[in-house]
């Protein structure tokens, strides 16, 4: 399961796509919007992506965690619009025979598609507004 989507992620649909019986480990990481950042009160985030890219990347970075580890299943669902504090922006799932794998693959793909796949963050803060990784606020 390889999706952008605009509602909150269902975590237990993430969950179900990636159970198989022969997984003796899952990892799951869910990334959530907290209440702060750079000192700040956060009030919530908001997520913009170029979506035919952004699906192709993840999809080619799910199939590069298949050619270095021995995985099961990969799911990998990101949220765009706005993500209220608490609420879960992305959602990983790896299953695999050992966790060992689960654990690796899902660290890698987490921190390859902060960086490479074409979806932006700006942050709202109670007084301003700024997208991440920019150095203006509106």
């Amino acid at each position: 399961m390889i999706e952008i989507v605009r509602k909150p992620i269902d975590l237990f649909k993430v969950y179900e796509s990636i159970v198989d019986p022969t997984a003796g480990g899952i990892d799951i990481f869910v990334g959530t919007t907290r209440n702060n950042a750079e000192g700040k009160k956060v009030l919530s985030l908001e997520y913009e992506a170029y979506e035919p890219m952004a699906l192709r990347e993840m999809e080619s970075i799910a199939a590069n965690a298949r050619r270095i580890w021995e995985v099961i299943r990969i799911s990998i669902v990101h949220r765009i619009g706005a993500v209220d504090v608490g609420e879960a922006s992305i959602a990983i799932a790896v299953s695999a025979a050992h966790r060992r794998e689960a654990f690796e693959a899902c660290r890698y793909i987490i921190d390859t598609v902060k960086t490479t796949v074409p979806i932006w963050k700006k942050e709202r803060f109670t007084d301003s507004e700024s997208w991440v990784g920019k150095s203006t606020t509106v």
